[in-house]
């Protein structure tokens, strides 16, 4: 392959196209870093949701091989309020299911995190995942409020029942595979207050706040 270094984000549902891939990444051996989710549960059999499974599938499936990745573990990502676009242009109120809280984080620490990893080899001696958190834990209805206050608008989070969100986000277009992960990992994922410093220890600096996103994609939300 002449590739010494892959960065490995898996965007299916499925893990098993994954394998013909992973044969020739054993076949070439790279270092292999894989963005994967601070919702797995190393002691379960199976995973809360079909989003957590298949990251846990992929990890499994890449150690089996022996690659010996560096993995990634992202808290949920800041940029998936980019889902709620459709609606503020119309409005005021986000509808759709309620969410476990989670320390949400910046994407683009992630990817700063990425490169670190990937050009100064931050591997870890006991080859845990690095868990990337941002700096605060947030419920679903405390990021439509510092949305608002980033776009000067009176926002508020509306609560819908798992069947109306489907409806909801359906008609915001998306993939019907994956609201039915979505409405899967609202019901059963566990909420979590945990928060790690390990965006600063890779990237030298503090992971950014949703509020300091909010403010930096406030023009992503106008009407």
């Amino acid at each position: 392959m002449g590739i010494d270094a892959v960065f490995l984000i898996w965007p299916l549902l499925d893990s098993a196209p994954a394998h013909d891939l992973v044969a020739e990444f054993a076949a070439a051996a790279p270092r292999v870093v894989y963005l994967s989710s601070t919702a797995i549960d190393d002691d379960a059999a199976r995973q809360s949701d079909p989003i957590v499974q298949v990251h846990a599938e992929m990890e499994a499936l890449l150690h089996d091989a022996g690659l010996r990745p560096t993995v990634l573990r992202s808290d949920t990502l800041a940029s998936n309020a980019r889902g709620w676009t459709q609606q503020l242009r119309v409005g005021d109120v986000v509808s759709g299911p309620d969410v476990a809280r989670t320390a949400v984080v910046d994407e683009r620490d992630v990817a700063d995190a990425a490169v670190a990893v990937l050009l100064t080899h931050h591997d870890r001696p006991d080859h845990e995942p690095h868990v990337l958190t941002g700096p605060e834990v947030l419920v679903r209805d405390e990021q439509v409020a510092l949305l608002g206050a980033a776009l000067r608008r009176r926002l508020r989070f509306q609560v819908l029942p798992a069947d109306q969100a489907r409806s909801r986000m359906l008609a915001d277009g998306r993939p019907e595979h994956l609201v039915e992960a979505l409405i899967a990992a609202s019901v059963r994922r566990p909420r979590t207050d945990r928060i790690t410093d390990h965006v600063e220890r890779l990237t030298g600096r503090p992971a950014g706040t949703f509020a300091q996103w909010a403010v930096d994609h406030a023009a992503e939300f106008g009407r």
